[in-house]
């Protein structure tokens, strides 16, 4: 036997020892899994203590509690604060990266809706007035009055023609024609007004036009001189007599305005913390690494900030990078695991959880590898490590995400499987250790 697989099975061993009932249940078939597993004794540590419930009381704080984490704003180090804490108590060396990020434009309606807020309206103000809804047709005297529009035609001018008629505020509102819904967004004009200008979501657009009347309280609030962090956790390799590697496992915390972001992506940070939780006495030849990304959001800004700051030498040293970006959906087509690497290609990611399914008897749910960028494998990618996406998605192909994506709707009730949630722990903590227990 060699010597990373006699770890593994030692770990393995510990693990039936330690809690019998556990490791017997890690036997049984799985829940969606197409036959019974075939598991190695280095499975058995992970399969048996992974619990999808655990990583759900985290999530309960992010998405519930704490909200939309908007990259570095003050919602965003909340989290931030509180990755932190869960990290260090699990004795992980915990370090925060700060960057520098663009300003935001944000607003509230009535103290409990978040919204998008132009930059070329009036910011830092609040505005309490009755709406009315302008539809096709001569505009009303909006004298005193919010102007609020669905689905108005492209451009500035419905909103220059509402101020000229006296609207106090304008409410821009999309209801998508696909199945897809509009999540809130900042409008762009092209020139300033002196109001403020909003733009809501989906769904709270809908809830507004079927309120018909009333007043509405918005508060624009422009966030400059924003930072946001990056949180890195580390743990040695366990036989540290020789450099071995690192390998990553990662996840990116914040979410877009007005969405609680309970699967993109507090679904994969949550997944990140349980994996850390199992994994911190695990025996290792490489070292781990949890990183938990800042404004991803925004452009891939924390990841790409990381890796800009790798040198050359630490680079080299990171074995794979599993990503895990909306892992736990509940929507009904969303029933394929992707695998998704930047080039398509398999790499040692991509391999290590198709293995991990096969042993487990995952493996007729999950898909690829396929070609997808967009999250944060790709900056590892471009400096040729192996990296790979790991997400819930359309049996059609990665494209086909749930309708609520990047919406309000994006929250535990409605959109997160515990289910879904167990599987992807299983994978990604089964693939990672593989990976790490490597000589």
């Amino acid at each position: 036997m060699r010597r990373r697989d006699f770890l593994a099975a030692a770990a393995g061993l510990a693990a039936v020892v330690a809690n019998p009932v556990s490791a017997l249940a890690a036997t049984e078939q799985r829940p969606g899994a197409a036959h019974l597993p075939d598991l190695d004794l280095g499975d058995f540590p992970v399969v048996a203590r992974v619990r999808a419930r655990n990583a759900l009381e985290h999530l309960k704080v992010l998405s519930d509690r704490i909200g939309p984490r908007i990259g570095g704003t003050e919602s965003e180090h909340r989290a931030r604060d509180y990755l932190v804490r869960e990290l260090k108590s699990l004795r992980y060396q915990v370090t925060t990266q700060p960057f520098t990020v663009p300003d935001k434009y944000l607003a509230e309606i009535d103290g409990r809706w978040q919204a998008g807020a132009s930059r070329f309206g009036t910011l830092g103000v609040t505005v309490t007035a009755p709406f009315v809804e302008v539809v096709d047709g001569e505009l009303p005297d909006l004298t005193g009055k919010i102007a609020f529009y669905v689905n108005a035609p492209a451009g500035s001018a419905p909103t220059f023609a509402a101020v000229e008629r006296g609207a106090v505020a304008v409410v821009l509102g999309r209801i998508s024609a696909t199945a897809s819904k509009s999540g809130a967004y900042s409008p762009t004009l092209d020139r300033d007004v002196a109001v403020p200008v909003i733009g809501l979501a989906q769904v709270h657009t809908e809830q507004l036009r079927a309120r018909g009347s009333g007043e509405l309280t918005i508060t624009t609030t422009h966030h400059p001189n924003l930072t946001s962090y990056n949180v890195i956790a580390d743990r040695p390799a366990t036989f540290p007599r020789r450099d071995n590697g690192v390998v990553m496992v990662t996840a990116h915390y914040d979410s877009v305005p007005g969405s609680p972001g309970a699967n993109d992506d507090g679904s994969g940070t949550v997944l990140c913390l349980e994996l850390a939780r199992v994994l911190r006495h695990l025996p290792t030849h490489q070292a781990l690494r949890f990183a938990l990304w800042g404004s991803e959001e925004q452009g891939l800004l924390g990841s790409r900030h990381y890796v800009s700051q790798l040198a050359l030498e630490e680079i080299a040293r990171i074995k794979g990078v599993f990503q895990n970006d909306m892992v736990a959906t509940s929507h009904d087509p969303a029933t394929a695991y992707w695998l998704l690497s930047v080039d398509g290609a398999d790499n040692a990611t991509t391999a290590g959880v198709r293995a991990a399914a096969q042993r487990l008897g995952y493996d007729p749910r999950v898909h690829g590898p396929v070609t997808r960028g967009s999250s944060d494998h790709v900056p590892f990618h471009e400096k040729g490590v192996a990296a790979a996406n790991f997400s819930w998605r359309g049996e059609g192909g990665p494209a086909q995400l749930e309708p609520i994506y990047h919406t309000p709707e994006d929250t535990i009730r409605d959109n997160i499987s515990p289910e879904r949630l167990q599987v992807s722990l299983e994978l990604i903590g089964a693939a990672a250790y593989r990976l790490a227990v490597r000589k």
